[in-house]
């Protein structure tokens, strides 16, 4: 009797697994239009923006390009074109709540309050906010800022939690919003901000960006350990489930740890500077058990 019991067992999770994927909202949209739109940030290096040709390139950028290559697989089609559409710390949960974006590739973080409006493929990255100052700055962490001009980007992690440590703390920071990285960037650089809030690594992206990039540095203790990962629909479990597992099978394969390597310790366009960022513990223990949970 167990071993029928058994055998009926194993011919259910089979022919469950048999079972072709049901169109979802956003499976459906990619059917119909033989098509997946693609959101890019223009100014989050390495993680996504544009080339000197205004060609969106990153390390999110390729690892979702990867992911189109499996959907079309999967989904059986002959095409399926990756089409892109810019967005911006503030516009870029919008694009894909309305159905503009089918995947934003960019460097957002995974939280409580976003997973409210979208849902979140495994993280490709673990990070937290630390401070771009000039290199001529005495200005080392946050308690420094008091009194002071400190940027960050409209829509942001960071600027929630420097605007809560500012006022845990009575620090009179003056906090500035602006709409992108390149805008905060320029800000430091002219003296019109002390310092710029975001991700470290972004911050190492910028620097390495800049026509002086000894100009800048990044300093201060982590005010936030935050998992980047990229948004996608709630709205359609099928088209999360294929995503996820291919974001698996690249992490497994170590697919996803060779493009870690070529936009972070290889060099990276437009300029050829190599940003020298080995992978973190954090990174390498949340790939050992990849999963979409995170404690925030």
């Amino acid at each position: 009797m167990r071993t029928v019991r058994a055998c009926l067992t194993l011919f259910v999770l089979l022919a469950a697994a048999a079972q072709p994927v049901h169109a979802g909202a956003v499976i459906d949209r990619i059917r119909q239009s033989g098509r997946i739109v693609l959101a890019h940030r223009e100014a989050s290096v390495p993680f996504s923006y544009v080339d000197a040709n205004g060609k969106p390139v990153g390390y999110a950028i390729d690892l979702c390009l990867r992911l189109v290559d499996a959907l079309r697989k999967k989904l059986e089609m002959k095409t399926l074109v990756p089409e892109f559409v810019a967005v911006t710390p503030a516009t870029r949960i919008a694009a894909v709540v309305d159905g503009k974006a089918d995947l934003e590739c960019g460097s957002t973080t995974n939280n409580a309050e976003r997973r409210q409006k979208v849902a979140f493929t495994i993280p490709h990255y673990i990070t937290g906010t630390r401070y771009l100052v000039r290199s001529t700055s005495p200005i080392v962490d946050l308690p420094m800022f008091e009194g002071k001009k400190l940027v960050s980007t409209k829509g942001a992690t960071p600027l929630k939690a420097i605007r809560e440590a500012n006022n845990d703390r009575l620090l009179h920071i003056d906090i500035l919003e602006v709409p992108d990285n390149a805008k905060a960037l320029e800000m430091v650089e002219s003296g019109a901000a002390d310092g710029f809030a975001m991700d470290d690594v972004q911050l190492y992206g910028l620097i390495s960006g800049s026509p002086e990039p000894g100009k800048l540095k990044v300093v201060g203790k982590f005010l936030t350990i935050e998992a980047l990962a990229m948004m996608l629909s709630k709205d359609d479990p099928e088209f999360k489930h294929l995503i996820d597992e291919e974001m698996r099978r690249l992490i497994y394969s170590h697919e996803a740890q060779a493009i870690y390597e070529r936009w972070f310790n290889e060099p990276i366009p437009p300029k050829g500077r190599v940003l020298g960022v080995p992978m973190n513990y954090l990174l390498k223990d949340t790939w050992r058990y990849p999963t979409d949970w995170v404690p925030n």
